[in-house]
């Protein structure tokens, strides 16, 4: 009997599956969470991303503190952990909002939010308060004050300003708020390989200053606590807009 009773007791051990130990869960919880971190960074990299509005170049269509995600679907692909990016298909529209690589200042300047204006080979002009396409006043709804052309002292000084023809796989682009906007006006055109996607919408609109966003880390920090203190600093009527 004790011997059937072994036997048995052997057949129960041998039966039960051996639970891992407390190391090889901890590796398996850090490999799985780094798999889902490179996951991220692929689809930040390569499909979307987060912006946030740091001046009032865009007002009143964005405001500072407004935070956006960016598609880049069609537009441009980034390689991850790199700065290297590569153009798509998709092309822009007519007073579409696009975001890209400023066409001045080197590779450390950060991206510009703007709309499109002027496509590839229209004759842009400003004259009476507002812009002529190929002739035409452009009709705008969505401009703070009115357009103007800036004095040849404050171009660049490989750009020589309106009237001008848009070269081809350019663009001419300017902020919503023209007496407040550095844009096409005083640089020139933004080449298409520079483009590297459009706003999707609004997921978060906190209502603080320029500084909060163009600063040092540490007050954009402080923007959130108040936010989180204050939910009145919050923005909430602008969330989950879309373009």
């Amino acid at each position: 009997m004790k011997a059937d009773a072994a036997k048995i007791k052997r057949k129960d051990s041998a039966a039960k599956p051996l639970e891992p130990t407390t190391g090889a869960k901890v590796k398996s919880e850090i490999l799985a969470w780094f798999w889902i971190g490179l996951a991220f960074l692929l689809v930040n990299g390569t499909l979307g991303q987060a912006r946030v509005i740091p001046s009032g170049s865009m007002e009143n269509t964005l405001l500072v503190g407004d935070h956006l995600i960016m598609s880049r679907v069609g537009y441009d692909a980034g390689v991850p952990f790199t700065t290297w990016h590569v153009s798509l298909w998709r092309n822009p529209k007519r007073q579409q909002i696009i975001i890209f690589k400023p066409p001045y200042g080197g590779p450390g300047q950060s991206d510009l939010i703007k709309r499109v204006i002027g496509m590839p080979g229209d004759h842009v002009d400003i004259r009476d308060g507002s812009v002529w396409i190929n002739g035409r006043k452009l009709e705008e709804n969505y401009t703070t004050g009115p357009t103007m052309a800036p004095y040849p002292s404050e171009l660049l000084p490989i750009f020589r300003g309106v009237p001008l023809t848009v070269p081809p796989d350019q663009y001419f682009v300017m902020g919503d708020n023209r007496g407040n906007s550095y844009d096409s006006r005083y640089w020139g055109c933004v080449p298409r390989s520079s483009i590297i996607g459009t706003p999707l919408a609004i997921y978060m609109s906190v209502d603080a200053k320029e500084e909060a966003w163009n600063g040092a880390p540490a007050n954009r920090f402080l923007a959130y606590a108040r936010a989180l203190l204050h939910p009145g600093e919050i923005r909430w009527k602008r969330l989950f807009e879309t373009f």
